[in-house]
């Protein structure tokens, strides 16, 4: 069963310095019926205005991937990391029992555009960690290259939850099959441009759940980078 979510049915909220887009309950948002799937809370598809952003504040229990699309975030967390992030790196932050960060637009020039997840972990009150890997679009071109797991398979980054994330990069007329795990749930997010997912278009911002389907075929029309997740 395939469930299609449109971007326009998600939430937003427009601060001036901050335009953000929520596909689950989040902030202000808030929809009973999109409290987050399986262990996915949160996908906020954020544009950050040059020199803003958020300043310190905290976290816990919570898996915080950071998926840049364009520009450059800074993060600084109390844990004493501090980095840039830019398009093809993956950031990794378990909250665990308690992280204070902030994150900011590294330029005062152009925007950050940029997509954060949340996990939900596999227990409360983990040991706090950090963790940054590079993609290069070579390995994300026309597979799924995977970005997150829960023991860093194939040099993805770790998290502390029995899912795989994985990101895609497809071009004008490219295609690549993908066959879900029995028993288990998938999640489709299509962070720009267009593509057909079983003979359903997606277009940016949209977004499927998916559970008890054999195979998905995926192809690009013109182009498209999405994540899709392999949840319990």
């Amino acid at each position: 069963m395939i469930e299609l979510r449109r971007a326009e049915d998600r939430g937003h909220a427009d601060h001036g310095w901050l335009n953000s887009y929520h596909s689950f309950s989040f902030a202000d948002y808030y929809e009973p019926s999109r409290m987050g799937y399986s262990s996915l809370r949160v996908i906020n598809e954020d544009r950050v205005a040059p020199g803003a952003g958020f300043p310190t504040h905290s976290h816990r229990d919570m898996e915080i991937i950071s998926y840049v699309l364009d520009g450059a975030l800074e993060h600084q967390d109390s844990l004493g990391n501090g980095s840039i992030i830019r398009p093809g790196d993956v950031q990794r932050m378990s909250a665990g029992s308690g992280v204070r960060h902030s994150e900011f637009n590294a330029s005062q020039t152009e925007p950050v555009h940029f997509l954060q997840i949340w996990l939900l972990p596999e227990r409360a009150g983990l040991e706090p960690g950090y963790e940054q890997k590079y993609f290069p679009q070579s390995e994300r071109h026309a597979q799924l290259r995977l970005i997150a797991s829960r023991n860093g398979d194939k040099g993805s980054v770790s998290v502390h939850q029995d899912v795989r994330v994985y990101a895609s990069l497809l071009r004008l007329g490219e295609s690549l099959h993908y066959t879900p795990p029995p028993g288990r749930h998938s999640y489709l997010h299509v962070a720009r441009g267009e593509l057909v997912m079983n003979g359903d278009t997606f277009l940016t911002g949209d977004a499927a759940t998916i559970s008890d389907e054999p195979a998905l075929m995926l192809r690009a029309p013109h182009s498209a980078e999405f994540l899709v997740f392999d949840l319990p």
